[in-house]
C-alpha cells in the first residue's frame, strides 16, 4: 500500500472520530440545554456522582477563559523574573484557570450521608492550609518556606476563626466564603503596602485610611505574579466553598458542635486580649522589624498578634510624683555632662526659627558606597559655616512621616508606644506641650504649612492641640474645584500640570510630578515670613511633599538627572529605575534648599533654619540589599536596622555659631538642640532630652545607641533599663495622665496653654 493511501485512511480515521466527538458533544449540550434539572454524567455505585447544569455548562469556560486571557496578558510578570522556577509558576497559573473552570462545570455530589459528613469535616480543618497558601503568596513566601513554627500559629489562628463563625452561622458555605474573603482582602492590602512603602499592613493602618487615600491614586497598581497566583487560589476556594452544603446533623450535634467551637473560641480570645498568658509564651509580633516578623510568621499571625498592642496602658511602676526626680537627676547626673552652649548670641530680638522636615530626604551612602554620574546632594554635603549638622535616626521606613514629625516636635518617642500606631491619628486629642509652646511661650508667633491634603493624618486639629497659630495647606494653594478635577481624572501628573498652567500661569516651578515642588514650597515660606508680624519673632514649621513615593512616575515637569554608576566594587550595577528617580527629586531637594539659605544670608534678622528627613525612600529592595552587602533585608543584623532608619539633619544660622558635626541622634532629641542653637529658653523637659542625649543620644524604634557606639535592641537587659523606663513614665505623664501632668516640667514658666482649638488658615 502506498504512503498516500496509508495517509489518507489515518486522516479518514481521526476525521471520522473527530466528527463522532462533536455529535457526542452536541447531543450532550442539546440534552443540557432542554433538561428540567442537573444531568448526571457519572455514578460511581453509593460514593458519588458527577452532573452539570445549564448555568455551570456556561459560567465554567466563561470564567475560565477570562481568567486565562487575563494570565496571558499579565505574563511579563512570570516570564520576566529572575528565577529559575518562573515557567512552572507560569505554568501553574494556566493550570489553575482550568482546574477552576472545570469545578465550575461539574458537579460532585457525595451519595453516602457519612462520607459527606466526613468530606465536610476533613475540609473544615484541611482548607486553613489553602487560605494560608494564599496569604502567604501575597505576603511574598510559600508555605513550604514558612518555619514549623509559623505554619503552626497561622494555622491555628484560621481555625480560631472558623470555630468562631461555625459557631454563629452553623454553615460551612458561609464559614469558608467569609474567612477566605476577609484573609484575601487583608492580605492583599498587605501586599500593595509592604510593595509602596516598605512595612506590613497592620491595624493600627485603618486609622489612617483619608490619608492614605490622599496619595493612593500616585502608585502602580499593577498585579505581580504572587498577586496573580494568590487571586487565582482565592477564586478556586470560593468556587469550593459555594459547591459545599452542610449536611443535616442531629439538633444534639448542632447544640454540641457549635457550642463546643463558640465557647472555645470565647476562652481564647479572653486568655490572648484580658491575661499575658501567650504573650510570657512568646505569642507576640515582632515589635521592632514587623516586615521581619510576617515574613518569619505569616502575615495572619502577625496582624492578628497586632490587634492585642492597639492601645497604651500605664508603665508598670508609673507614678506621677516621680516625674520631677526623674528630670532632676538625669540634669543633675555627675558623670553626664550636659550640652556645652555652642551659640554666639545674636543682639536684639530672639532668633526667627524656621523647621522644615523634608518628605523621604536621605543620603543613603549611609547604607553603603555607590556613585552616580554627579553629587546628588552637593550643597548640603558642602554645608558646613554656620551649621550644626549629622545623622538623624527616625523611627520609620519608607512612610509614616507624622511619626518623625511627632517625636521631633514633642520631644517624645514613639518607641514607647504600641507598635506600628500613629500618634496624631490616636494620642493627641488634648493639648499638648511642644516645641511650639515651648516657643509661644516666649511670645513667637507659628505658623504651619504643608503642601498637601490638610485631611493627612489629622493635622488640623493635631496642629490646634499643638498650639499652632494658623495653617496653610494645599487647599489654600490651588483651587478646590481644580483639585476635584485631578483627582477626577486619576491622579494624573501631566493634567494636574496641565490645569496649573491654565489657572496659575505665573507657577512656573510649582510642581514636580503631581507634587509641589521644594522651589515653591520654600517661595511660600518667604513670603510667609516677609508678610509676618513683625512685632513678634517668627517660627515657621513646614512639613514638604516634592519627594513623596510612587517613584516609578516620570513627567515632563521633572528633570531625571541622577544615574547610578557603581555599587560597591560593582561598576556595572542593573538599572534601578525607582532609586535614580528618587535621587534626581534630591538633587532638586538639593538645589532649592541652596536657594533657601542663600535668601536668608541676606536678611537682616537673625534666623536658624533646621532642615531634616523623615524617613529614607521606598524604592527597590535590590538596591538596598546590594548597598547593605546581604541578600535579605528581613534578616539585618542591629547595625544594618538602625543605618536603615538615617536621615540628614542640619541647623543653619544666619549668624555665627559653632560648626559641629554630631554622627548619630535620634529626632526625639532635635528640636531641644534647635532651641540650645538658638539660644532660647528651654524647659526643664528641653534640658532634660539634652542631658539624656549625652548618655542615650539614639533612641528609636529598632532600639537605642549609647555614647559608646553600643547597639541595643530592646529585648536586651542592658545597664540602661532604668533610664528609659524613667523616660516612658515622663513620656506618658505629659501625653496621658491629663490629670496628674506636671506642667511645670513641660512647659515654660507662666505659660497656660490655651483650649483646643483649631489653627486658623492662612489668609
Amino acid at each position: 500500500m502506498s504512503a498516500s493511501k496509508v495517509f489518507s485512511k489515518i486522516n479518514y480515521f481521526f476525521t471520522t472520530q473527530f466528527l463522532c466527538y462533536l455529535i457526542i458533544i452536541k447531543n450532550f449540550i442539546v440534552k443540557v440545554a432542554t433538561a428540567k434539572g442537573p444531568v448526571k454524567i457519572l455514578r460511581s455505585g453509593r460514593f458519588f456522582e458527577i452532573s452539570v447544569s445549564k448555568r455551570s455548562i456556561i459560567a465554567g469556560p466563561i470564567v475560565s477563559g477570562v481568567l486565562l486571557l487575563l494570565v496571558m496578558f499579565f505574563n511579563p510578570q512570570f516570564t520576566e523574573l529572575k528565577i529559575s522556577a518562573k515557567w512552572w509558576l507560569f505554568a501553574f497559573a494556566i493550570f489553575a484557570t482550568l482546574v477552576i473552570g472545570a469545578f465550575m462545570v461539574f458537579n460532585i455530589k457525595l451519595k453516602s450521608i457519612r462520607f459527606n459528613k466526613f468530606w465536610h469535616f476533613l475540609f473544615f480543618f484541611l482548607s486553613p492550609i489553602l487560605t494560608m497558601t494564599m496569604t502567604e503568596c501575597l505576603n511574598g513566601i510559600f508555605i513550604y518556606d514558612m518555619t514549623y513554627l509559623g505554619f503552626l500559629a497561622n494555622y491555628v489562628v484560621i481555625l480560631f476563626f472558623q470555630f468562631f463563625l461555625f459557631a454563629l452561622t452553623g454553615s460551612f458555605r458561609v464559614t469558608s466564603l467569609l474567612i477566605n474573603a476577609v484573609c484575601y482582602g487583608f492580605a492583599l492590602a498587605n501586599c500593595y503596602v509592604m510593595m509602596f512603602r516598605g512595612t506590613p499592613f497592620i491595624p493600627m493602618d485603618f486609622f489612617a485610611i483619608t490619608t492614605a487615600a490622599n496619595v493612593a491614586n500616585t502608585y502602580n497598581y499593577t498585579p505581580t505574579y504572587t498577586i496573580i497566583i494568590a487571586t487565582l487560589i482565592f477564586i478556586f476556594m470560593l468556587v469550593i466553598s459555594i459547591r459545599m452544603n452542610t449536611p443535616k446533623f442531629k439538633l444534639i450535634t448542632k447544640i454540641i458542635t457549635r457550642g463546643f467551637m463558640g465557647s472555645f473560641f470565647s476562652v481564647l480570645i479572653c486568655i490572648f486580649y484580658l491575661t499575658s498568658i501567650f504573650a510570657d509564651a512568646g505569642v507576640a509580633p515582632d515589635f521592632w522589624n514587623q516586615a521581619r516578623g510576617y515574613r518569619n510568621y505569616g502575615f495572619v499571625f502577625s496582624f492578628f498578634c497586632n490587634t492585642k498592642y492597639m492601645y497604651m496602658t500605664e508603665p508598670s511602676g508609673y507614678d506621677a510624683d516621680s516625674i520631677g526626680d526623674y528630670i532632676s537627676n538625669t540634669i543633675n547626673k555627675e558623670d553626664n555632662q550636659t550640652i556645652p552652649d555652642t551659640t554666639i548670641k545674636p543682639t536684639g530680638n530672639e532668633p526667627n526659627i524656621i523647621c522644615i522636615m523634608n518628605e523621604s530626604l536621605s543620603d543613603l551612602s549611609v547604607l553603603g558606597n555607590f556613585t552616580t554620574n554627579e553629587d546628588y546632594m552637593p550643597f548640603m554635603h558642602s554645608l558646613t559655616e554656620n551649621t550644626v549638622k549629622g545623622n538623624l535616626y527616625v523611627p520609620v521606613i519608607g512612610a509614616g512621616t507624622s511619626n518623625t514629625e511627632f517625636e521631633f516636635l514633642t520631644g517624645h518617642s514613639t518607641a514607647f508606644l504600641p507598635s506600628g500606631s500613629n500618634a496624631y491619628m490616636l494620642y493627641v486629642k488634648d493639648p499638648l506641650a511642644s516645641l511650639v509652646s515651648t516657643l509661644e511661650g516666649q511670645g513667637y508667633s507659628s505658623w504651619a504649612f504643608h503642601p498637601y491634603y490638610s485631611t493627612g493624618w489629622d493635622r488640623v486639629p493635631v496642629y490646634g492641640n499643638l498650639g499652632i497659630n494658623s495653617t496653610t495647606f494645599l487647599e489654600d494653594l490651588i483651587d478646590a474645584s481644580i483639585l476635584d478635577d485631578y483627582r477626577s481624572h486619576g491622579g494624573n501628573a501631566e493634567y494636574l500640570q496641565g490645569l496649573v498652567d491654565e489657572y496659575y500661569p505665573e507657577r512656573n516651578q510649582m510642581l514636580i510630578r503631581q507634587y509641589v515642588s521644594d522651589s515653591f514650597n520654600y517661595d511660600v515660606i518667604i513670603e510667609n515670613f516677609e508678610n509676618r508680624d513683625k512685632s513678634k519673632p517668627y517660627f515657621a514649621f513646614n512639613v514638604t511633599m516634592q519627594n513623596h513615593g510612587g517613584y516609578a512616575t516620570s513627567a515632563e515637569n521633572f528633570d531625571e538627572c541622577i544615574k547610578i554608576e557603581s555599587i560597591g566594587d560593582n561598576t556595572n550595577p542593573i538599572y534601578y529605575n525607582k532609586a535614580n528617580k528618587y535621587l534626581s527629586l534630591v538633587k532638586a531637594s538639593d538645589d532649592a534648599f541652596r536657594n533657601l539659605i542663600e535668601y536668608f544670608k541676606g536678611v537682616d534678622e537673625p534666623t536658624v533654619i533646621c532642615m531634616f528627613g523623615d524617613h529614607q525612600p521606598n524604592i527597590e529592595t535590590e538596591f538596598i540589599s546590594a548597598l547593605l552587602g546581604t541578600d535579605n533585608v528581613n534578616s539585618l543584623s542591629i547595625e544594618q536596622e538602625q543605618a536603615r532608619h538615617v536621615t540628614p539633619f542640619y541647623i543653619w544660622a544666619n549668624y555665627d555659631i559653632e560648626e559641629k558635626e554630631i554622627d548619630k541622634l535620634s529626632a526625639n532629641y532635635l528640636s531641644a538642640y534647635v532651641l540650645d542653637v538658638a539660644g532660647v529658653k528651654q524647659t526643664d523637659y528641653n534640658k532634660y532630652l539634652l542631658s539624656l542625649s549625652e548618655t542615650l543620644p539614639v533612641i528609636d524604634t529598632v532600639g537605642y545607641i549609647d555614647a559608646n557606639n553600643n547597639y541595643y535592641k530592646w529585648s536586651d537587659n542592658s545597664e540602661y533599663k532604668q533610664l528609659l523606663s524613667e523616660y516612658e513614665k515622663i513620656q506618658y505623664n505629659n501625653i496621658f495622665d491629663y490629670e496628674n501632668k506636671q506642667n511645670k516640667i513641660f512647659f515654660l514658666e507662666g505659660y497656660v496653654m490655651p483650649e483646643t482649638i483649631a489653627p486658623k488658615e492662612d489668609e
